[in-house]
């Protein structure tokens, strides 16, 4: 298996977790001569977890409403970041991704625009122009809703609702989704605590997954095993890719239950270090170990 170059975001550790790669299949299977090492400290573990299918939301503005209360639970603060500053988790996870790839194809799915490094395919340009169009209505749009925020990803408008009090949700809504009207090449998305206008074109992070398997080589592999980690809304049509090939695994990073198409869930940014950085463990030890025979 051949290692591939690797984009590593710059995103704050938490926001954006989203690393595809693949494995070979005997790392999860009987045939591994002794379990994965333990990280210092002890054991974390992944769960199973088995929600019901996702549902879509509806077009009237209580529907959004609602929806934006659903997947937008208080978040518990993560003990990692009480106990270190923030730049230096967000090196560390670089850190520990960049490792990954050294030993496994590996990539970063995102719709952040990036600014550096190899970026292997982007299917929204000509909407650039639109983009921008409506980033900038949106400033103006939403300034009488106070804590949102605007932000431009070069190829989708994000509006945080993070800091906006819930009784102005349903107003932001409706400026949001006023624009749409002019605009009937975009459409209206939702993530946690973030409403999203991005292109109507056939493309998500399930259909960025398949392509990344197909332009690997790995499409049709049996000896390979897909996993991608997610945090957000975003991530359940790669983890619905997965489910529906029946090869893969799923890991969804959430403190708090959610309906979701994952097969597996990490907590928070620090168990995804972890479960990282013993992957590179059992590697480079698989690997000592085909040199002592």
């Amino acid at each position: 298996m051949t290692n591939q170059n690797v984009v590593v975001p710059d995103a704050k550790q938490g926001i954006d977790i989203t690393v595809a790669m693949t494995l070979p299949k005997s790392l999860f299977s009987p045939a591994v001569p002794e379990p994965l090492p333990a990280a210092p400290g002890g054991y974390f573990t992944i769960t199973r977890k088995r929600f019901p299918k996702m549902t879509e939301t509806g077009g009237k503005t209580s529907s959004w409403v609602d929806s934006m209360r659903d997947s937008s639970p208080t978040r518990v603060k993560s003990t990692t970041s009480l106990s270190e500053p923030e730049d230096k988790n967000s090196w560390i996870m670089r850190e520990a991704v960049k490792d990954v790839a050294r030993y496994f194809p590996t990539a970063i799915v995102t719709g952040r625009c990036r600014n550096k490094g190899g970026v292997l395919f982007q299917p929204a340009s000509e909407f650039l122009p639109m983009i921008d169009e409506v980033y900038n209505v949106l400033l103006e749009r939403t300034k009488s809703v106070p804590g949102a925020k605007v932000e431009n990803n070069k190829f989708c408008v994000s509006v945080h609702f993070r800091c906006v009090e819930e009784k102005m949700w349903a107003i932001l809504v409706e400026q949001v989704r006023s624009i749409l009207n002019d605009y009937p090449k975009l459409r209206l998305t939702q993530g946690r605590k973030v409403l999203e206008i991005r292109p109507t074109i056939k493309w998500d992070k399930g259909k960025a997954l398949e392509f990344l398997l197909e332009s690997l080589g790995f499409a049709n592999s049996t000896d390979v095993l897909p996993v991608y980690i997610g945090d957000d809304q975003t991530d359940e049509d790669a983890f619905k890719v997965l489910r529906n090939r029946g090869q893969g695994l799923g890991i969804l990073v959430s403190k708090v239950p959610k309906e979701t198409n994952a097969s597996y869930s990490l907590q928070e940014p620090k168990e995804v270090k972890d479960f990282l950085r013993r992957l590179v463990e059992w590697k480079r030890s698989s690997l000592q170990g085909q040199c002592r025979v």
